[in-house]
């Protein structure tokens, strides 16, 4: 993939996260479940494996009542994931243990 497709895709996903956390507050888990799942299929069908464990991350905290600072967090992790343009192992298992730390709660 190209380095301008690339950043297309990212300031995609990017707009889709901002409207996640424009509505977190106020939306149902459902739907922001859904969103996530969204960014989680074009992620991973571009290669951009360092979001998949913060995705998962917020769908965990989503699904036990989180919201708040504790979803903004993990939203603004979800952003780095995907600018980060790397998709090696490493990178995957540094945003894991991130959001081990950051999202814990």
């Amino acid at each position: 993939m190209g380095d301008e497709r690339n950043w297309v895709l990212a300031n995609e996903l990017c707009q889709r996260i901002d409207s996640i956390g424009t509505r977190s507050a106020r939306a149902a888990t459902a739907e922001l479940a859904a969103d996530l799942d969204a960014i989680r299929r074009i992620a991973l069908a571009n290669g951009i494996t360092p979001a998949l464990p913060v995705v998962h991350a917020l769908e965990a905290a989503l699904a036990v009542g989180q919201r708040g600072p504790m979803i903004a967090d993990g939203l603004s992790l979800l952003r780095d994931a995907v600018r980060c343009g790397r998709d090696d192992a490493r990178t995957g298992a540094a945003f894991a243990a991130a959001c081990a730390i950051r999202l814990a709660g």
